[in-house]
């Protein structure tokens, strides 16, 4: 008998409070706070990078010379508040729910860029791992979380993500939360000085093939 394919729980969605003057993303899920983090959380985000230069490196595009500094992501965060607050993307952090967001550790990331309204009504999504928390759903639980908050509050209509192919975890990531492949894009990112071909892959809004 085929077992029934199960999803992750849903995330519940709450105003985060660290900044009571602004609206904060903030995701639940039974392990994990999904959220936006703010400037001074700059140290955080780097000791997440610095231990994870050998593992998110070979995945990433080529990063500015003073990515690994306070400076660089206390920057980078306040253009990231901005970003969200113009409606372009929204970038989070994963943080285990075993201590208060204010100050866990960061263990993951999950974004949406290049927000697209009007007649397209997409976005791009993206993520990384700490390579000490592989293995254990972690990743899935957070992208099905941002999954739901765009199809739903954003009310967004698609998804997109891309890996490279030899990206097999990504892969399984994607397809465990419903993402399609599309196709390939050749040589479409410049990652360590090669450009490296891409997996396109997308997810439409529930119910989406029924309208």
């Amino acid at each position: 008998m085929k077992r029934a394919r199960t999803s992750p729980p849903r995330a519940s969605v709450a105003p985060f409070p660290m900044r009571p003057e602004s609206s904060q993303v903030l995701l639940t899920t039974p392990r994990l706070y999904v959220t936006q983090l703010p400037p001074d959380a700059a140290a955080r985000v780097l000791t997440y990078h610095t231990a994870n230069r050998d593992h998110l490196g070979p995945v990433s595009p080529t990063r500015p010379d003073n990515f690994f500094t306070v400076t660089w992501w206390r920057s980078r965060l306040a253009q990231d508040a901005e970003d969200w607050r113009r409606g372009l993307a929204l970038r989070l952090f994963l943080l285990p729910r075993e201590s208060p967001p204010s100050f866990g550790p960061v263990i993951g990331s999950v974004s949406l860029s290049d927000i697209r309204r009007g007649a397209l009504q997409c976005g791009e999504l993206g993520f990384g791992l700490d390579a000490r928390h592989q293995g254990l759903g972690l990743m899935s639980e957070a992208v099905h979380a941002l999954c739901d908050y765009a199809f739903g509050p954003l009310g967004l209509h698609r998804l997109q993500a891309n890996h490279l192919p030899d990206n097999h975890r990504s892969a399984a990531v994607l397809h465990r939360v419903g993402f399609s492949v599309e196709g390939l894009a050749r040589q479409s990112v410049l990652i360590d000085g090669r450009w490296r071909d891409h997996v396109l892959t997308a997810r439409l809004a529930p119910g989406a093939l029924e309208r």
